[in-house]
Formats: C-alpha cells, structure tokens, sequence
C-alpha cells in the first residue's frame, strides 16, 4: 500500500446504503444490482460534462469502520454537478491523502480480494489508519485503484 494525495472529485450516479455483512448474504445484498443498473448501456448517457469513460464507485457515510453501515454511490465523474437525473445523487470526494492499492486481474474476484487485504491491514492495525471518511474506486480497462482515506 503506498500513500497519495488524492484530488478532489465529484461523482453523479446511483447510490445504495448496505454494510460489509449484508453483502456477504446473497438475500440482503444490494451492491451487485446497484453494479448492474451502473453498467447498463446508456446508465448514465444523460449526464453532462463527464470528465472519462471510467466507472466511480464512492463509499462514504459511514456508520463506524468496515463492520458498519456505509453508502455506495457507483457513477461517473462529471466537472460540475448537473441538474440531476432521476434517480441519480451527486457526492463530493475531498481531497486529502488517502492510501492507493490496484486491484488488478478477473473482476469481480481482483476487487475482493484487494478489499480483504484492505480489510486486515485494517483489524491489524496497520498504519496509517483509515479515517472511514470517503474512499474511492476507479474502474478502468486495466481493473480498479482504490483509495483510502487516512
């Protein structure tokens, strides 16, 4: 895990409040529909002054650490908040310093398992700690960077 000074970004998309647990059992996740209405053809062909062709996905609001509640926003990087479409919420990431790691390999699996080495440098209490505040996945073609908020 290397450190970087993250830039501030804002993000348009839909947006889904679960936790880590949830997700785990196959009848209370939401993460896998909210993936799925965020990848479908022209998902977000109504928002202006999108920055790339990359996939955001925002977690933020969260309720403690990674054993609580927690909001997923997945969308695109827009330059300014548009009038919003239906359905869809705008959420700001700060800048700030943030821990980087790359998740590279067959999706989903790459992304969980970069989430579990992120899960227990966590319980082990690596430093620098997670702040819990609004971290950030980049999808690209090559997989997902992600970075965490310290």
């Amino acid at each position: 895990m290397d450190v970087t000074e993250r830039a501030e970004l804002l993000v348009v998309g839909f947006a889904v409040r679960t936790t880590n647990a949830d997700e785990m059992d196959p009848s209370r996740a939401r993460l896998g529909a909210l993936w799925q209405r965020a990848g479908a053809p022209g998902a977000f062909a109504h928002v202006p002054g999108r920055i790339d062709e990359n996939l955001y996905a925002v977690l933020n609001d969260y309720e403690s650490d990674h054993n609580g509640a927690y909001t997923q926003v997945v969308g695109v990087a827009v330059r300014t908040v548009p009038r919003l479409p239906e359905g869809m919420v705008a959420v700001r990431v700060p800048a700030g310093p943030a821990l980087t790691l790359a998740a590279r390999g067959p999706m989903p699996q790459a992304l969980i398992e970069t989430w579990q080495q992120v899960w227990k440098h966590t319980e082990s209490g690596g430093t620098p700690p997670r702040a819990f505040t609004t971290d950030l996945e980049v999808h690209h073609a090559e997989g997902a960077d992600l970075y965490l908020a310290i």
